[in-house]
């Protein structure tokens, strides 16, 4: 697990004024839901410290949903947090879903302009994800810095909106 050399990025000094005017949504799948839990914890929590009160919240099935929600739901928001966990089997299924899950939210942020951030968790067993998930214990929390990640690339890119 890396954290070493990621930014300090705090959201209240970018822009406290307009980040409450952002538009938020967050898509969570659904499958292992203690991770899930704690992420989309995390990312509610990260949505609050920005003075982002009342974020828009849908669940999907699973990780494999989630760039057709991101990119129905793109156009009518500032930013959009994809959260997901996928936990490597005994096939290459693991393989397949990641790469659709991280093709897909590449694909819905370039080709609508808006921050996607990528909480979706690609880990060989389950420890690793409530290692990643913010949960009490855990190393990391991937909710609150994905929701952190789109906050910030949405201010800075705010500017340059038509």
């Amino acid at each position: 697990m890396s954290g070493h050399g990621a930014p300090d990025i705090d959201l209240s000094t970018l822009n406290p004024a307009g980040m409450s005017q952002l538009r938020l949504v967050i898509v969570a799948a659904s499958w292992h839901t203690q991770i899930m839990d704690g992420l989309l914890d995390g990312a509610l929590r990260a949505a609050k410290d920005a003075g982002i009160s009342d974020p828009t919240v849908l669940r999907v099935p699973g990780s494999f949903e989630l760039p057709v929600a991101a990119a129905r739901l793109a156009p009518h928001f500032d930013a959009v947090v994809a959260l997901g966990v996928v936990i490597r089997g005994g096939t290459p299924h693991f393989d397949y879903v990641c790469q659709a899950a991280t093709s897909g939210l590449t694909d819905v942020s370039v080709s609508t302009g808006v921050p996607v951030g990528f909480g979706v968790l690609t880990c060989d067993n389950e420890q690793q994800g409530l290692d990643r998930a913010g949960l009490p214990g855990s190393k990391e929390d991937k909710g609150h810095e994905a929701v952190t990640a789109a906050l910030a690339t949405a201010v800075a890119l705010k500017q340059y909106r038509s």
